[in-house]
C-alpha cells in the first residue's frame, strides 16, 4: 500500500497523524508530507483510519500487488 497525498487539497488539519501517528508524518507547518510512503502490512488498518479522518479527502491509499 502506498500513500498519495494531494498537497493542493491538504489543509493541515493533521487529523491523519492524530489518528495514525505511526503512518502519517507532518511538515513543519502541520501539512501531511507522507506522499509516496509505502505502508507496511501491519499498519494498513491504521493508514485507512488516518485517511478516513481527512476532512478534505486529500489522502488516497493505493494498493498494488507488487507493493506490500
Amino acid at each position: 500500500m502506498k500513500i498519495v497525498v494531494d498537497r493542493q487539497v491538504c489543509a493541515g488539519h493533521a487529523l491523519c497523524a492524530a489518528k495514525a501517528p505511526d503512518v502519517y508524518r507532518l511538515d513543519d507547518e502541520g501539512y501531511c508530507c507522507s506522499d509516496g510512503a509505502i505502508v507496511p502490512p501491519q499498519l494498513h488498518e491504521q493508514a485507512r483510519l488516518g485517511a478516513r479522518h481527512c476532512p478534505e479527502a486529500a489522502i488516497l491509499l493505493v494498493v498494488d500487488e507488487d507493493t506490500p
